[in-house]
């Protein structure tokens, strides 16, 4: 942890901008190599980007690797859930058809809203192998390359915010799996529900990485730059954690909220940021509250188990 603070603190500020993923990629991916504990990484990341757009990138692949730590460090990875009935278990149609004498299975389906999709290497793929006798969903991950045959990306409109993004819906026909490429373990349980977590985690750990560039840049004072720093630890400390835990989550909803008010607090000091910053800043700090429904969802849950209530997971 050390190393990491002291690069936040101390490490030459990026100068060179990033006008797109191809910007941000090599930086992001060379940092990498210096901090293979995917949250530092994460911090890193957000700290050598020049907006939060780039710094959420960094935590994505992040959050993808602390989740799949096998995938390739050089490849650019991207979770495909999303579907026309969203991204709950019961409403993954993609389907993952076995081979035949031990031949390779087939992935057909289509995920509807992938981000970094059309910059994708590799693709983590939620599909459906049937239904369990309760008539559950029974869902694994695949692991494919995103140009095999069988694949088409198609580019969504940018968003509105953070539009440096890329975003892209998939078609999957008959995309042949080799072996190895369906991923150990349940689907949901073990890759798509604690990635929600992760995912939060990683995130917040990269906008706060960005933030502590932007401070030391504007040279807000020492107390101010003390606080961010202060949220990072704990950040960080919840990255490391189980995901799957109710204690986790509860801890992770009171380190938000101190992140909110964080957020809040540092209004004063923006005016100081040079312009293309705040105004980067004004338009994609929505960003940070996608999935906030959700998010206040696992936590309450998480509440009530650790009450002796009963409750379901969204």
């Amino acid at each position: 942890m050390d190393d990491l603070l002291r690069f936040l603190l101390t490490a030459p500020l990026p100068t060179a901008p990033l006008e797109s993923v191809e910007d941000w990629w090599p930086r992001h991916h060379g940092i990498a190599a210096r901090f293979p504990v995917a949250v530092d990484m994460a911090f890193a990341g957000g700290f050598l980007s020049d907006r939060l757009a780039f710094a959420f990138a960094s935590g994505y692949q992040a959050a993808l690797r602390a989740l799949w730590p096998g995938l390739p460090a050089d490849r650019r990875a991207a979770l495909c859930a999303t579907e026309a009935g969203g991204g709950h278990p019961a409403a993954i149609q993609t389907r993952l058809v076995p081979g035949e004498g031990g031949g390779p299975g087939r992935l057909t389906g289509e995920k509807l809203f992938v981000t970094l999709g059309t910059a994708a290497d590799v693709l983590l793929v939620v599909a459906s192998e049937g239904q369990d006798a309760q008539g559950r969903n029974r869902l694994r991950v695949v692991k494919v390359d995103a140009r095999r045959e069988g694949i088409q990306l198609q580019a969504l409109p940018p968003l509105p915010f953070a539009p440096e993004l890329p975003h892209a819906a998939v078609q999957l026909e008959s995309v042949a799996v080799l072996p190895g490429e369906v991923l150990p373990g349940d689907g949901y349980a073990n890759y798509l529900k604690p990635f929600r977590t992760v995912e939060d985690c990683h995130v917040q750990a990269a906008w706060l990485g960005w933030l502590l560039q932007v401070a030391r840049r504007a040279d807000w004072p020492g107390p101010v730059r003390d606080e961010v720093l202060a949220v990072a630890v704990a950040i960080r400390a919840l990255a490391l954690a189980d995901p799957t835990s109710e204690a986790v989550h509860v801890a992770l909803g009171g380190v938000l909220d101190l992140s909110q008010r964080l957020q809040e607090g540092l209004e004063r000091w923006w005016p100081s940021v040079d312009a293309a910053t705040r105004e980067r800043w004004e338009r994609d700090r929505k960003l940070l509250t996608v999935a906030g429904k959700a998010r206040a969802k696992r936590r309450e849950v998480a509440q009530q188990r650790l009450g002796g209530g009963a409750g379901e997971a969204q």
